[in-house]
């Protein structure tokens, strides 16, 4: 006589939890929280009864299910830009749909799409940045039931799998380069250093550090665009103009800086254009630096000095990682939980080209 096969009911039962519970944690319903120790009975329980949710693979082999999510800020970044197309080459290999939902770094937006996530149900979640403050707790726990992958700046401590990148240490690279070249009034521009966007002022503490070990922290403007700009919808355009508009500024303003350092090359670059039409030469007067080493940074004419943190290989291995933890979903009942934890850091690189040089040196008359 063959054994009975198991069914929801059983496991139920054995978990202790009802049968509408049991259909939730198994069909990874995410918009329902439940406790670890509440997944995990219902888990076990399912496993030591050889119990497997009807048509389960058949479903996820679906085209229309393999899907993966991706939150972004913006389409309007060249950085963005470049990890999306990271993500996406390693998705569509693998025959998966990349869903882009570009939150507009508005609190509003992101909320809205974490709600729909419970009916999309995606095999997977790519934060292009660190999730709104707000928001932290609601993604840390959609990590215990759904492979998420944090693209983000370095934490001391985290519970979800990420690609890290230490902003402070992309501060200090820039400056260093700065001070190496005899510079010590140097300026930063920088788009709004809000709240939701701390990971810029990562960068900026990073820069402002390695000339107060010089003893020159006074020596280093912050110029910040308004915050009102990160609520509005940007454009194309927005990271040059803050930097061409930044730059002039100081320029109006009759402020004394032999270097600019930009947070991002689109800034650096719009800094060189205001530089230009103020008849300011470059390096000869003023040296910039800019950071991403996106495309436009290596154009002949532009050969922004920059540092490169490889932004296309974080994409990918984002990607790569959503696909790790999806695979060991699939061996999930009938194979140990899977525990591992990724957090992966590139070292950054200076990449010097014709932007920066020797600070020009006065002649006694």
């Amino acid at each position: 006589m063959s054994k009975k096969k198991a069914t929801s009911s059983d496991v139920a039962k054995r978990a202790g939890v009802s049968q509408a519970t049991v259909s939730m944690v198994l069909n990874k319903k995410y918009n329902v929280s439940f406790s670890r120790e509440t997944v995990e009975k219902v888990e076990q329980a399912a496993r030591e009864l050889g119990y497997h949710l009807p048509g389960r693979k058949n479903r996820k082999e679906s085209r229309k299910e393999k899907l993966i999510v991706v939150f972004c800020p913006t389409l309007t970044s060249p950085y963005y830009v470049l990890l999306l197309q990271g993500i996406e080459a390693v998705a569509n290999k693998q025959g998966y749909g990349v869903f882009i939902c570009n939150t507009q770094r508005d609190p509003r937006l992101e909320e809205k799409y974490l709600r729909m996530m419970g009916t999309i149900e995606p095999l997977g979640i790519i934060y292009c940045c660190n999730p709104n403050p707000d928001f932290q707790q609601q993604v840390e726990e959609l990590a215990q039931t759904i492979p998420l992958v944090i693209i983000s700046n370095k934490e001391k401590t985290t519970t979800i799998d990420a690609i890290n990148q230490d902003n402070t240490v992309v501060g200090r690279m820039m400056a260093r380069h700065l001070l190496d070249l005899g510079h010590r009034d140097v300026a930063f521009i920088t788009p709004p250093l809000t709240r939701r966007q701390w990971q810029r002022t990562k960068r900026v503490n990073g820069f402002v550090k390695e000339f107060e070990k010089e003893g020159l922290k006074d020596h280093v403007i912050i110029k910040a665009a308004d915050e009102a700009i990160d609520m509005q919808i940007p454009r194309m355009d927005s990271e040059y103009s803050m930097g061409y508009e930044l730059t002039m500024e100081l320029l109006d303003e009759g402020r004394e800086f032999t270097a600019i350092a930009g947070q991002n090359d689109m800034m650096a670059i719009g800094a060189l254009d205001a530089l230009h039409e103020a008849r300011i030469h470059v390096p000869k007067d003023v040296s910039v630096i800019g950071c991403d080493n996106i495309f436009y940074s290596g154009i002949r004419k532009i050969s922004l000095t920059t540092i490169d943190h490889f932004v296309a290989l974080k994409g990918r291995d984002a990607c790569d990682i959503i696909l790790r933890k999806i695979d060991e979903q699939d061996r999930f009942l009938t194979d140990s939980a899977p525990v591992s934890l990724y957090n992966i850091e590139y070292t950054p690189k200076l990449i010097a080209r014709r932007t920066t040089g020797y600070i020009r040196t006065k002649k006694n008359n």
